[in-house]
């Protein structure tokens, strides 16, 4: 449905987008993941029309955007950072605008019913968008960009300033919209991608860094080196030199006493080397007594900040990262 190749944008010397390329299937959700400024916005634009590439090609139902941009565009529903609302309208007056503005021709009346049913709007439809509040004021902003039934939905950081509460509102309503539409979905929060994604991409510095679902990030070759953590009792110094002595063994970390002569440790290791079983066949040899060991999972989070050098800042409603002490 989707299909991104080579693209790059240039501001003057600043480059924004290099070289990106991806393809997104029917009826799913892509999740697209970077810190600000990373180039989401960017891609979107481009995608949607709205900005062109300096190199690279879009097409949308095997419709390229620059050789035929007025069929590509039937094809998409866009709801921007900053939903295009007419804040002196109703929500029914502004739905029916945008119905002719698109020049739908599906019938009217049971089309807009049915995407005010959709979204979760119709008990407002006759309020003014001035006077609704930030959560409806999305759902209106996602209504729109459903009129026409377009295949396609590019969703630009859609929950961006919502409570708790909305933002589990709007994700639900992403996750359905998955099961009939081809949903792009760019946001700066781990949390929301992970929640509705069927494939991740991240990207950083205007650069593509990884692409895959959820599992493939999580347990693929991203995450970087194994960690074991183990308690054991034992001289501390002797376990430690002992354990970093394990074939495949980056660095052990003694986090202290934590019972009456039994340390913890975690051990990091090489990708794919597992020291567990050599670290039970020597504590067994010692006559180290083990009271417990697990391989620590790693989350996309843990990915994300390998792949780009971020700090992860979250609180109930809203995350950031921050780059370089300075938060984006």
């Amino acid at each position: 449905m989707i299909e991104v190749k080579d693209l790059s944008k240039h501001y003057g010397e600043n480059m924004a987008l290099s070289h990106v390329s991806f393809s997104a299937g029917e009826n799913t959700v892509i999740g697209f993941l970077g810190p600000n400024g990373a180039g989401k916005s960017t891609t979107m634009n481009i995608i949607t029309g709205y900005i062109s590439a300096s190199e690279g090609s879009v097409e949308i139902g095997g419709h390229n955007t620059l050789d035929e941009p007025n069929e590509a565009k039937k094809l998409i529903g866009y709801l921007p950072e900053m939903p295009p609302l007419y804040t002196d309208m109703t929500v029914e007056e502004y739905l029916n605008f945008v119905y002719e503005l698109k020049k739908v021709t599906l019938p009217r009346k049971k089309h807009l019913k049915e995407i005010c049913a959709l979204t979760r709007i119709t008990n407002v439809s006759g309020r003014l968008i001035a006077n609704l509040s930030k959560g409806y004021r999305q759902r209106v902003g996602i209504a729109q960009a459903l009129i026409g039934n377009p295949p396609v939905l590019i969703l630009d950081e859609p929950t961006v300033g919502l409570d708790p509460k909305q933002i589990i509102d709007v994700r639900n309503l992403i996750k359905g919209l998955g099961k009939n539409h081809t949903v792009i979905l760019s946001s700066h929060i781990l949390p929301e991608v992970q929640a509705v994604a069927d494939r991740i991409i991240i990207i950083n510095k205007g650069s593509l860094v990884a692409n895959g679902t959820p599992y493939e990030l999580e347990h693929g070759e991203h995450k970087g080196e194994q960690k074991t953590v183990v308690r054991l009792e034992g001289n501390p110094d002797e376990v430690g030199k002992t354990l970093r002595d394990i074939q495949g063994v980056l660095s052990v970390s003694n986090y202290g006493q934590k019972e009456p002569g039994v340390y913890e440790y975690e051990i990091d290791s090489r990708t794919g080397a597992d020291p567990r079983r050599s670290v039970f066949g020597i504590a067994s040899k010692r006559g180290w007594p083990i009271l417990s060991m697990s391989n620590n999972e790693f989350s996309l989070e843990d990915v994300f900040l390998r792949l780009t050098g971020s700090t992860y800042i979250s609180d109930n409603a809203d995350a950031s990262y921050v780059k370089d002490g300075a938060r984006k």
